[in-house]
């Protein structure tokens, strides 16, 4: 499959590529392409077709969604309480939980090494290191540590799920708060981009406990998680190897829950070309 995903990220950045030759930087959206890529990627491993093929069906599929979510609210389904928003969720595919979750990560990360370019450089410096000007291998991307600390840690600050919420059976204890039976709850994360806390892996970041869920967990644990993360990591480098960015003065910082975690004003990225 990494041929097509490479060969999905090589068109996206040739676009990015025309946007910017005439001065050698300017402002892109890079939301819209996301999505794009991330719709092609499946299209191409999954169908065998390019994205534009599939795009119809990729555009019911969200507008599907769009639809069910403002119906929900005006419309209180008997004895659901909070599971409209999880059994709409199970109703979509996994193509398109797949595509949700791939491009809502890609985005968050550009927009978390914009506001942090020493990590960007970093990134940069190792996806260099690894591939040179060529496009990435699967050997490769084993091999990229800074990357994958950087989107273990976007994971965590901005999970394209950001509403796993846990009921209480029956009262219990936390620390020093006591929960009654009955209530969902969340525990809210630390908001300070440190991706160095995954240096060691997961395993020791959260030192050993089940804390760490971004595709979920147990038997309902996302079943494209491996395939994200590839994708994810092939789109990084490519873009690491040809672009430098920040984050324009008119981008507006609004995450926004719509199934996944999005941005809702666009991520508008000023993009410097790399000689």
């Amino acid at each position: 499959m990494l041929p097509e995903i490479n060969q999905s990220c090589d068109e996206m950045i040739e676009k990015w590529k025309l946007v910017v030759m005439e001065t050698g930087s300017a402002e892109v959206d890079v939301w819209p392409s996301l999505e794009d890529l991330s719709g092609d990627v499946i299209s191409r491993t999954a169908f065998g077709s390019n994205y534009e093929e599939g795009r119809r069906i990729f555009i019911l599929q969200k507008e599907q969604v769009e639809h069910t979510l403002q119906l929900m609210k005006f419309v209180v389904f008997p004895g659901w309480r909070y599971l409209p928003i999880k059994a709409n969720k199970r109703m979509n595919t996994q193509n398109d939980d797949l595509l949700e979750t791939t491009s809502s990560l890609i985005v968050w990360t550009l927009i978390m090494l914009s506001t942090h370019p020493e990590w960007q450089t970093r990134a940069r410096e190792e996806v260099v290191q690894a591939f040179g000007s060529r496009k990435p291998d699967f050997d490769g991307l084993n091999h990229l540590k800074i990357v994958t600390m950087v989107l273990q840690e976007v994971l965590r600050l901005y999970p394209p799920a950001p509403m796993l919420t846990r009921s209480v059976p029956k009262d219990a204890k936390l620390g020093n708060v006591n929960l009654p039976a009955g209530i969902i709850f969340a525990v809210p994360d630390s908001l300070e981009f440190r991706p160095e806390r995954f240096s060691g892996g997961v395993s020791s970041a959260t030192k050993g406990k089940f804390s760490y869920v971004p595709f979920g967990g147990g038997p309902r644990i996302c079943i494209g998680q491996n395939f994200a993360m590839v994708e994810a990591k092939v789109a990084l480098s490519m873009i690491l190897q040809h672009f430098e960015f920040q984050l324009s003065p008119s981008y507006v910082h609004a995450p926004f829950p719509i199934v996944t975690l999005q941005p809702q004003h666009g991520a508008i990225n000023n993009a410097s070309a790399l000689a």
